[in-house]
């Protein structure tokens, strides 16, 4: 059964913030468009598998790395919430932060 995929606040406004910074960046879309269907590929994905990302230190709380992101997401009996997208060219320990403080929103 295909899980229906739930993006939280967050995980929205971590996602426009990384495409936003590629268009500045590169001064094109092209990127940030590809980057975009990674992220929709892969919330599919995960919403076919739910079990492929690896467990983390918040309970029900899984991460799948794709590129140089991190995918937090819950699973439900009939969702997949996706938490976050980090960069994890990032300081680790404000991830650490973030994952424990959205983690355990339910």
């Amino acid at each position: 059964m295909v899980k229906q995929i739930i993006w939280s606040r967050l995980a929205h406004l971590d996602r426009y913030q990384i495409l936003d910074y590629w268009l500045n960046r590169n001064k094109s879309i092209v990127y940030s468009k590809k980057l975009n269907q990674i992220f929709e590929d892969t919330a599919d994905f995960l919403g076919k598998h739910p079990k492929i990302g690896k467990e983390t230190d918040v309970q029900n709380v899984r991460i799948r790395i794709i590129k140089d992101y991190f995918f937090t997401y819950r699973e439900t009996e009939n969702s997949i919430e996706i938490l976050t997208i980090w960069d994890s060219r990032q300081d680790p320990s404000n991830f650490d932060r973030i994952i424990k403080k959205n983690g355990s929103l339910h």
